[in-house]
């Protein structure tokens, strides 16, 4: 579908699109069109006059997130467009308005904000290259480090070393990008461009490593906290962290499987887990965790119930929680507020199917986003769910990959989703009965493909024309056999790759020199 431009929107693209004329005369442009001609050379991935756009940024503030989302002149949000063209143009446009323009005293530049760019899976630039979070931390840094060289070998104008510009970046670690990230903080204050990290990530990478630059991060100014994949952290770790270090504007963290295993649990571990939960509590922005693949199992409310702030988000996928935990849940005052909720891998229909749909009925009023993959919803829940599910009319993505349903079960379930008039997004499972007779659920990943995919396409095609029936053609639904896209894992998955064979390695040596030593 076409989005509406303006006679402004289409002038300033003709204007770009001869490159040569538009660097040539962008000195004669006043200074309330370069905002519209960011975003049109962004359109037409004009890498050159972004750079030229951005070395000659006239205004104080340069916020890629306002200046690529919808505007007045032209509605289309392009900030899910990490275009690699585009994206080097800008920052090397960065370093070089530190660096050449005519007159240092005439810069207003004091903050540039990248953090509004969005990663997504499907690209639609015409370059089909992405700069995902990772690439865009590396060049930043990499960029920050050369213009301190420059700065040193060169003889400047006094005035640039008067240059002083926030750049607020989410910052994405992992063991390859380790050191020059940490040259970069290490050096910021001695350079005009001001690495301000507003949301870190971090996935393979020593927790020593970890515990070094997240204090080089300013942690007073982090909002966001992601440490995932390959990240050893365990709860007296956690533990440390939290008493070493103060986030004061935290609002959204989450954490490494295994952080908390109560099956091993002794009164240390106790106090530990009551600790944790009050420097939580202190964290008063707080309104995001995920806690996925953790053992929590009786102990959910001496870890939530400290929080001061109702949480939005709550991620205890695969956490083992039982009764206690899920009625907590369910009478606590976060229960009122969850927009996102993930109980993933608990089987709540079978074993607490009334605590659970008290839960949903005090969060429908704003629960947006419900994952419940490999729950062991059967066909014999169906109706106990649509019933659950319907006050929640605000819901947008509701994904229950993994249970054992049939397609009778599903198109019962798609024409109850007909009338959610908020939902954009469904992710169902491969119906039981395109999987072999006797197949065992949760199931393994060998097993996973091993079903009929002519049938499942059919069957697939019949759940759809439910929807347009309904003139639902909004839902997207869809089957990830392997779960939902996640940007940052695309982008490193050669990296993760590596780590998890040199992590097998190591266990089969540690393996073979204990059976050496027994023999």
């Amino acid at each position: 579908r076409a989005t509406m431009k303006s006679l402004r929107f289409i002038s300033a693209e003709a204007f770009v699109s001869n490159a040569e004329f538009a660097r040539k005369s962008l000195g004669d442009v006043a200074h309330n069109l370069f905002p519209l001609l960011f975003k049109a050379s962004y359109l037409l991935e004009q890498g050159e006059v972004i750079h030229d756009l951005v070395e000659n940024w006239p205004l104080v503030d340069f916020n890629m997130g306002n200046l690529l989302g919808t505007t007045v002149d032209y509605q289309e949000d392009l900030s899910r467009r990490t275009c690699s063209v585009c994206l080097e143009s800008c920052l090397t446009g960065l370093r070089d308005y530190v660096l050449n323009h005519p007159s240092p005293y005439m810069k207003r530049l004091k903050v540039v904000d990248l953090t509004g760019m969005k990663d997504v899976e499907v690209q639609v630039c015409e370059c089909k290259k992405t700069m995902g979070r990772w690439a865009r931390t590396q060049l930043l840094s990499k960029l920050c480090l050369e213009l301190l060289v420059y700065l040193q070998q060169t003889q400047c104008n006094p005035g640039t070393f008067e240059i002083s510009i926030d750049v607020l970046i989410d910052l994405f670690v992992t063991e390859r990008n380790y050191e020059l990230v940490v040259q970069a903080l290490l050096k910021k204050y001695y350079c005009p461009l001001k690495i301000c990290c507003v949301a870190f990530r971090t996935d393979n990478l020593a927790l020593q490593k970890f515990f070094y630059i997240i204090k080089l991060t300013d942690p007073s100014l982090l909002r966001k906290l992601e440490i995932v994949h390959n990240v050893r952290l365990e709860m007296e770790h956690l533990e440390i962290l939290f008493n070493s270090i103060h986030f004061p504007l935290l609002m959204s963290l989450t954490l490494p499987a295994r952080t908390f295993n109560v099956r091993r649990f002794t009164a240390t571990d106790e106090r530990m887990l009551t600790n944790i939960g009050e420097k939580m509590g202190e964290m008063t922005q707080l309104t995001e965790l995920s806690m996925s693949f953790s053992i929590l199992t009786g102990r959910i409310e001496k870890l939530l119930s400290p929080l001061k702030t109702p949480l939005k988000l709550l991620d205890v996928s695969n956490c083992s929680l039982n009764h206690a935990d899920v009625a907590y849940l369910a009478n606590s005052f976060h229960a009122h507020h969850l927009e996102a909720l993930d109980l993933s891998g608990h089987n709540i229909l079978d074993l607490y199917p009334s605590i659970f749909f008290k839960l949903l009925s005090h969060s429908s009023s704003v629960l947006r986003i419900l994952t419940l993959e490999d729950c062991n919803i059967q066909d014999t829940y169906v109706n106990m769910l649509i019933l659950g599910l319907s006050p929640c009319q605000k819901l947008q993505e509701f994904k229950f990959l993994g249970n054992p349903l049939s397609s009778q079960a599903l198109k019962h379930l798609f024409t109850f989703f007909c009338e959610l008039p908020m939902l954009k997004n469904v992710e169902f499972p491969v119906p039981r009965d395109c999987y072999p007779i006797g197949i065992t659920y949760p199931i393994d990943d060998a097993s996973l493909c091993r079903f009929d995919h002519q049938k499942y396409e059919t069957v697939a095609e019949e759940l759809n024309l439910i929807l347009l029936r309904a003139n639902r053609e909004d839902v997207k639904a869809s089957t990830p056999l392997f779960g939902s896209y996640d940007a940052a894992v695309q982008e490193t998955n050669n990296e993760l790759g590596a780590y998890l064979i040199k992590s097998f390695k190591e266990t089969l040596e540690k393996f073979t020199t204990s059976l050496n030593k027994m023999s």
